[in-house]
């Protein structure tokens, strides 16, 4: 008599085929939209590049905008993730913010597919919430607990920094801003938390070196 594992599928089987098929539609869209941009990538293409049947698409997506605010969130995450391995020796939280905010505005140059995908999309504070927020919000508690940051209420700082660091990052590709305009944004941001102005203008300017 045969056991039961031993006719029936491996468990999980389908969900790592589900798993498969969404992240080979994820890469797709990321390398279509980063060559030719979201606005001239269709859906059939993204899944003719990924090699799934055009029904596929909708098992995970409901339309292109869900897909591109995936896209988003996935490069968003990792880009936390990076920044949190970059400052993982700084034991300052003021330097730590100040790092992050130079790093993400500076992907406005060296990557700006993800930057116009990130200051277009009406989902952004939402996204820079999700995927952002759980690493801003643990540095401001941080500065807030050891004395070093002055505000009422880390959520509201969270999301009034974020909100400002979409803006430059919207007038950084617009070329509406100067070649200074990181460092002024990240010492704004640091006065906004309390850290002292010429303090605050010299961290902005340390953070700023590669």
């Amino acid at each position: 008599m045969t056991t039961p594992s031993a006719t029936s599928e491996p468990p999980n089987r389908a969900g790592r085929r589900k798993a498969l098929t969404r992240a080979r539609l994820l890469d797709a869209a990321r390398e279509l939209f980063a060559r030719q941009g979201v606005e001239a990538t269709r859906i059939g293409e993204i899944t003719e590049a990924a090699d799934v049947g055009a029904g596929s698409f909708y098992n995970h997506f409901t339309d292109k905008d869900a897909i591109v605010e995936a896209v988003l969130r996935d490069l968003t995450a990792s880009q936390g993730d990076r920044v949190d391995a970059l400052t993982r020796e700084l034991d300052d939280p003021a330097a730590v913010i100040a790092y992050a905010h130079h790093h993400f505005l500076a992907l406005a140059q060296t990557d700006p597919t993800f930057a116009h995908l990130l200051v277009r999309l009406d989902l952004s504070h939402h996204v820079l919430r999700d995927a952002l927020g759980p690493h801003a919000r643990r540095d401001v508690r941080a500065g807030m607990a050891s004395g070093r940051f002055a505000v009422a209420d880390a959520d509201v700082a969270v999301y009034a920094m974020g909100g400002a660091l979409l803006g430059v990052m919207r007038a950084t590709l617009d070329g509406a801003l100067g070649p200074d305009a990181g460092v002024q944004h990240v010492e704004g941001v640091l006065r906004s938390l309390g850290v002292d102005g010429d303090e605050a203008a010299t961290l902005a300017r340390r953070s700023a070196q590669p």
